[in-house]
């Protein structure tokens, strides 16, 4: 006999829940492409996350509209003032940026034992007064987000090895928060904050 009991499942996020008070200028959404993009390169980096988890996750929130395929989402990503090439680049839009935030942190969720993780290894080394490249997967993260980094990254954005260890550290913590169910609300929310 089949069970009458529901499993609750969790709301799909939409944009709905990414308020937005004023339209962000064009200088605040600059910055907002930027740090999409960085939190896309952490992702990448800790977990491994290329074009095709990006693509399946934008099918799964409907959002093919906005990220459609490889071109557009590779488009989208250049929108990132820092970034080196400029061939292709295009306007990010408040719309573009809500899909991008819906689709990072549906991501992040999926990663969420992977960042819990590696962020309990971060704390555990910071107690012990241990550098994090001593635990293998902070190492690799680490040496995987520098590298990207400055491959994508303008020259006049080359930072010291010690400041991208502590942006790629930032952002691994950042990623926690952004895993959890409301993580896109905070992102979101935090976007718009940096980008007063």
């Amino acid at each position: 006999m089949p069970s009458i009991v529901k499993t609750p499942t969790t709301p799909t996020p939409r944009w709905e829940d990414l308020p937005l008070a004023s339209a962000p200028d064009p200088v605040q959404l600059d910055n907002i492409k930027a740090q999409l993009d960085l939190i896309l390169l952490a992702l990448e980096a800790l977990a491994g996350i290329g074009s095709d988890a990006i693509l399946q996750a934008a099918a799964q929130l409907n959002l093919e509209s906005m990220v459609a395929d490889r071109v557009a989402l590779w488009r989208l990503r250049q929108s990132n003032p820092m970034r080196k090439s400029s061939g292709g680049r295009k306007k990010l839009d408040v719309e573009e940026a809500r899909s991008l935030v819906l689709i990072i942190c549906h991501l992040a969720g999926q990663q969420q034992e992977l960042i819990r993780r590696a962020v309990a290894l971060l704390e555990q080394l910071a107690e012990q007064n241990r550098e994090p490249h001593e635990a293998s997967l902070l190492g690799d993260y680490l040496d995987a987000f520098s590298n990207t980094y400055q491959e994508r990254m303008e020259e006049e954005e080359n930072v010291s090895s010690d400041a991208l260890s502590h942006l790629a550290l930032k952002l691994l913590i950042d990623l926690l928060f952004y895993s959890s169910p409301n993580g896109h609300r905070r992102l979101w929310l935090a976007l718009l904050d940096r980008a007063r």
